[in-house]
């Protein structure tokens, strides 16, 4: 296929890396003329821009990448379907739940297949567990905690993120939305939400901490934290069964190595049979998650992690904030 990227920042270099071997990268584009520079320059005959509309009325690309900040996701994403282009958007993959709806009835109308970007699903430990979660060998799911995060950076509160206006939101509508995804990945959807938002540290509009309690029409609970004070940053994820639990700890760099560790009840309790499996070296996820959505595209299957997706994990996040929203906190 050959692709275009609207958004040359950190992950529109990684979605460029992350393509199949024999398709090609057309054109890029950015609002930072010399970041599309730098990322064409990497690719033979790619065009550079700092007009999105260079990339989606592009008649010679097939595929869109959106990896912009959020408020540009939709309009370059609406573009690119009415252009009929398929199309790999970031997650949130919109800034609310009006806004997705919207790319929703524009792909109704258009032979675009849509993929969001929830690589979390495509990293290897998780994939192992969603194996042995499916296999059974846990027994009925208890409940799930997930908590994830980083400490931002200096002037953290002065980027696009901190912005509601850009964002949308804060810590709950970017790492939050990968936890709320993989909860429903497991266990479906959510029949109640309950949610807590605080911002303790940074000096800005939008939460810097979400807390979220999410609970099945069954009683299977999600119990959530996804933090931008998380001094040293940090990816777990736990499910627990009846008879066992599966941990996820990491996701590699600064995250730690990925790991996947199953603890097996035994008949008599006490101490549980452990299994661990580690995953060091690159993040491929996002090379697996860009094969997964070409195949999607070339045989025609159904996409998991789609608009669909989005869009639940976009009602939870707007139910959070209309239950609790924003106070600003202590700030040390």
């Amino acid at each position: 296929m050959r692709v275009g990227i609207v958004g040359c920042g950190l992950i529109g270099v990684r979605r460029a890396q992350a393509l199949r071997k024999g398709d090609r990268l057309v054109a890029v584009a950015d609002v930072v003329f010399e970041r599309a520079q730098h990322l064409a320059a990497g690719f033979a005959g790619c065009k550079a821009s700092a007009d999105w509309r260079s990339v989606t009325d592009d008649p010679d690309i097939d595929l869109v990448i959106a990896a912009t900040s959020h408020d540009a996701l939709v309009p370059v994403s609406l573009a690119a379907a009415h252009a009929r282009k398929h199309l790999l958007v970031e997650k949130p993959g919109a800034r609310n739940v009006g806004e997705i709806d919207l790319l929703i009835e524009a792909s109704h109308s258009s032979p675009s297949r849509v993929k969001i970007g929830f690589n979390h699903r495509f990293h290897p430990a998780l994939i192992k567990a969603k194996e042995i979660f499916s296999s059974g060998a846990l027994g009925p799911l208890l409940c799930i905690r997930g908590r994830y995060g980083h400490g931002g950076r200096l002037g953290y509160e002065q980027e696009w993120r901190a912005d509601s206006a850009i964002s949308g939101g804060g810590e709950l509508l970017d790492q939050g939305t990968h936890l709320i995804d993989l909860s429903r990945w497991f266990a479906g959807d959510f029949a109640g939400v309950y949610g807590h938002l605080a911002t303790f540290f940074w000096k800005t509009n939008v939460e810097d901490n979400s807390f979220v309690l999410l609970e099945t029409a069954s009683g299977q609970v999600a119990w959530l934290h996804a933090s931008w004070t998380e001094w040293k940053n940090l990816f777990s994820f736990e499910l627990f069964g009846r008879e066992g639990k599966l941990q996820i700890d990491g996701l590699g760099g600064s995250y730690g190595v990925e790991r996947l560790t199953h603890y097996r009840m035994l008949p008599e309790m006490g101490p549980p049979e452990t299994v661990c499996w580690e995953y060091p070296g690159a993040d491929l996820s996002w090379a697996r998650e860009y094969e997964y959505f070409a195949e999607c595209i070339e045989k025609g299957n159904p996409i998991e992690g789609g608009l669909e997706d989005a869009r639940a994990a976009l009602k939870i996040v707007a139910e959070v904030y209309r239950q609790s929203p924003k106070k600003p906190g202590r700030v040390r």
